[in-house]
C-alpha cells in the first residue's frame, strides 16, 4: 500500500585539504539579513529490524513564521498504515508521525519539506524599550529541565561569571564569552552530544559537541535569571562565508544536525547565539592546533553572539518531549528521526537497526 499526504503548516572536508589561499578568498563573517531563500529537504526513513507495532517520528519545520524562517509545506509517502502530523502540546515542536502494520517486513516513508530562511541579525546599537519578556516567557525558559539544572552548581557558575554585569545584555555576553572560552568541541562525541550541564560542570569536562556546548549557554542563562533556549536543526547549505566547517558540504546532509541557542534581552527580543560553533571553527577549519586567536576565528566570534548565517533549518526548542503514542521514555531534544519497535527505543544514530538518509537543496527561481 502507497498512501500520500498532504498538509499546510504553520560532512566536513579533512582539515589537510585546507591552504592559505582558501582564508584569503573568504568574505568577513557577517550574516545579515537579506532575500529569502527557498530550500527542500528530503528524508528516507527505514526500519530495518521491523518487530510488532512499528513506529517513526520525524522532526519537520518550525511551524510559524519568524523573521528568519517561513513553513511552505511538508508531503509523505511510503508503505505505512498510518501518518499523521503533530505538534506537541508543550512547545508546539512539529513532526511526522507513522506506524506500520505489524506484517509489514520493510517499512519505510519518504517526507519532503519546503521552507524559507534568510540571515538573522541583531543591531545592539538600537534596543527597542517595547521589547520586553512577558510573565509567561521569563517563567518558562528560565525553567529547568531534566538535563539542564538551573540550581546548585548550575546557579553558582552562572553567579560567578556575571558578577560584575550591571545589565541583562552584559550577563548575556559574559556567558557567552566564558563558554567560548572554557569549552571545547570533541570530535569523538556521538552525533550532537547529549546537553547534561550538571554533569559537565560537576566534571570540569567541558567538551562536546553543539548540543553539549549550546546547552551549557543556556543552563547557565537561565540560572542568570534569563530567559534562553535550545533551538534544534540541520545544516542545509554551504556557508556563504567561505567556512566549510559552518556548512553542508554536499546534498547529504544526514548527519549536518545543529544545535544553536538563543536568549531573550529586553530591548531586544530573541538574541541567536552559537558558541558551539565558534569551537567548530576552532577545531575543524584549518589543521591544528588551532586557537582562538587564530586570523579565522575572532570575526566568527564576534558575530554568533547576535547573528546566524540561515543556511540551516530550524525544527524546535523542545526539551523532554514526549513523543505522541509511543512506548517509550522522554526524549531530550528531537532533532533526529526517532523510531522504536516491540523490543523497544531504537538507537537514532545505530545504522544497522535505523536506516535515514536526509538531502537538501535550494530551490532557485
Amino acid at each position: 500500500m502507497d498512501r500520500r499526504s498532504f498538509i499546510k503548516t504553520a560532512a566536513a572536508i579533512p582539515a589537510a585539504t585546507w591552504i592559505p589561499s582558501v582564508f584569503a578568498q573568504q568574505k568577513p563573517f557577517d550574516p545579515k539579513p537579506g532575500a529569502w531563500r527557498s530550500f527542500e529537504v528530503a528524508s528516507r526513513v527505514e526500519v530495518l529490524k521491523p518487530a510488532g507495532a512499528t513506529r517513526v517520528w520525524i522532526p519537520l519545520p518550525m511551524a510559524y513564521e519568524t523573521d528568519y524562517q517561513k513553513p511552505i509545506d511538508n508531503v509523505w509517502s511510503g508503505n505505512y498504515r498510518e501518518a499523521k502530523y503533530f505538534r506537541d502540546p508543550v512547545y508546539g515542536a512539529p513532526g511526522l508521525f507513522v506506524e506500520w502494520a505489524e506484517a509489514e517486513k520493510a517499512p519505510f516513508v519518504e517526507v519532503t519539506s519546503r521552507f524559507q530562511t534568510r540571515d538573522r541579525a541583531v543591531d545592539f546599537s538600537k534596543p527597542d524599550p517595547t521589547l520586553r519578556p512577558d510573565p509567561t516567557t521569563l517563567k518558562f525558559y528560565t525553567a529547568p529541565t531534566e538535563l539542564i539544572p538551573t540550581d546548585g552548581i548550575v546557579r553558582q557558575t552562572a553567579r560567578e561569571i556575571t558578577q560584575g554585569a550591571k545589565t541583562d545584555l552584559q550577563k548575556a555576553r559574559a556567558i557567552y564569552d566564558w563558554v567560548v572560552e572554557n569549552t571545547f568541541r570533541d570530535p569523538k562525541t556521538r552525533g550532537c552530544g547529549v546537553g547534561d550541564v550538571k554533569a559537565m560542570l560537576e566534571t570540569g569536562n567541558l567538551s562536546g559537541k553543539c548540543a553539549d556546548l549550546n546547552a551549557l549557554y543556556v543552563g547557565l542563562a537561565r540560572a542568570a535569571g534569563l530567559p534562553a533556549r535550545d533551538v534544534y536543526g540541520i545544516r542545509v547549505a554551504k556557508s556563504n562565508f567561505g567556512y566549510r566547517s559552518l556548512g553542508a558540504g554536499t546534498e547529504n546532509i544526514t548527519r549536518a544536525q545543529h544545535c544553536r541557542a538563543e536568549v531573550f534581552l529586553g530591548g531586544y527580543g530573541w538574541v541567536p547565539v552559537d558558541p558551539a560553533d565558534v569551537r567548530k571553527v576552532v577545531l575543524e577549519e584549518k589543521p591544528q592546533p588551532t586557537t582562538l586567536a587564530d586570523p579565522l576565528v575572532p570575526a566568527v566570534r564576534e558575530k554568533l553572539f547576535g547573528a546566524w548565517e540561515m543556511n540551516w533549518l530550524a525544527y524546535n526548542d523542545a526539551h523532554d518531549l514526549a513523543l505522541p503514542n509511543s512506548k517509550s521514555a522522554k526524549i531530550g531534544f528531537f532533532m533526529y528521526p526517532q523510531a522504536e519497535t516491540a523490543e523497544g527505543q531504537l538507537d537514532s544514530l545505530d545504522p544497522d537497526n535505523f536506516r535515514y538518509t536526509i538531502k537538501a537543496r535550494e530551490i532557485v527561481g
